[in-house]
């Protein structure tokens, strides 16, 4: 690993006379090793931090397993790692438990990766789909099994809809992104989406994937499949993903910006440094993407490793937030942002 963050330090030199000027201080290194676990909704972004803080930073090794977001908080209650990625903020029987875990100060929730949770499709002859809420929620549900069905004809006037199966892909393991979509499901279509909210697929059948990236696979090899994955992991195969219906009547695309904005909507319901976020897509602006998922890394407010501290407080600062973006998440909104970097600078 050295020898290869050397070849790209020296390639960085031979091009720095071309190489623009840092916009903000240089990475705040520290020595060490720091370890996490979690969320593989944000493997993609976890990664870029990492090989630009190693780059940076020589002397410290990050180490992440995007092993899911419960595997990933059980882990942390049960002490290990210095930080857990989680896409849905702890319960309060997980709370308590992580506070206990954390001794002298409690656990706090610092959301770092946002960004869309796409509804990828693959079906032959089809593209630029169109789906109102009640018709996802009823795709889902199991109710609409037919990609000609005369309710998905409504959502794409003009469009030749072939007669295939639906074949609906879902989280198999415990899933914050499965946790958000149902959740949004429950507040965008509470008559066609009775099945509830948690982070278990509730019902029998479809195709059961482990991890957002087996998600992505299965939709790609699979005529009339469409499925529910952060969407950095259906560009990263290319994958077409539906318009989502929106309040006023619009169809949205899930970019980053059309998700921030729904991000920059939300409010903060936690205190003292722990930044929970109150989301809600109804009182975000009308080109607002509404499916989204925010991303906490979970951490002790004391007894953490000034490695950890260092390498939260880069992906927190303008350059880590950029290289989220260019790994294809929305950026934090910068008073967002300007929070997050405050409660890290409290950790000790």
């Amino acid at each position: 690993m050295r020898l290869r963050a050397v070849a790209v330090v020296a390639s960085l030199v031979l091009a720095g006379c071309e190489a623009p000027a840092a916009t903000e201080p240089p990475i705040s290194c520290a020595a060490g090793v720091a370890a996490g676990q979690g969320s593989s909704a944000q493997t993609n972004a976890v990664n870029a931090w990492i090989k630009a803080y190693q780059i940076a930073c020589p002397d410290a090794a990050i180490e992440y397993t995007g092993s899911g977001s419960g595997a990933g908080v059980r882990a942390f209650l049960t002490g290990t790692g210095d930080f857990a990625g989680t896409d849905t903020p702890l319960n309060a029987a997980d709370q308590q438990r992580a506070d206990e875990r954390c001794g002298a100060g409690p656990a706090v929730h610092l959301p770092l990766v946002i960004g869309p949770i796409a509804l990828a499709y693959n079906v032959a002859g089809l593209d630029g789909l169109r789906l109102t809420p009640p018709n996802i929620a009823k795709i889902f549900s199991g109710r609409i099994t037919v990609w000609n069905d005369p309710a998905i004809a409504g959502d794409n006037t003009g469009t030749a809809l072939p007669a295939t199966k639906i074949r609906i892909v879902h989280r198999s393991d415990s899933s914050g992104t499965t946790d958000n979509f149902l959740r949004y499901l429950t507040a965008a279509a509470p008559s066609d989406w009775t099945n509830g909210a948690s982070g278990e697929w509730p019902l029998p059948g479809g195709i059961g994937q482990r991890g957002s990236h087996r998600v992505a696979a299965a939709i790609a090899r699979t005529d009339g499949a469409i499925g529910y994955v952060e969407s950095s992991y259906a560009r990263v195969i290319d994958l077409p993903t539906a318009r989502v219906g929106t309040p006023d009547g619009g169809f949205t695309l899930p970019t980053d910006h059309a998700a921030a904005r729904t991000i920059a909507a939300a409010r903060v319901t936690g205190s003292e440094g722990d930044l929970r976020l109150e989301v809600d897509p109804a009182v975000a602006p009308g080109d607002a993407y509404p499916i989204v998922q925010v991303t906490y890394e979970l951490v002790c407010r004391t007894a953490v490793p000034e490695t950890a501290r260092s390498f939260l407080a880069y992906a927190a600062g303008v350059a880590g937030q950029e290289a989220a973006e260019r790994a294809g998440y929305a950026p934090l909104p910068d008073t967002l942002r300007d929070q997050v970097a405050r409660s890290i600078a409290t950790l000790r």
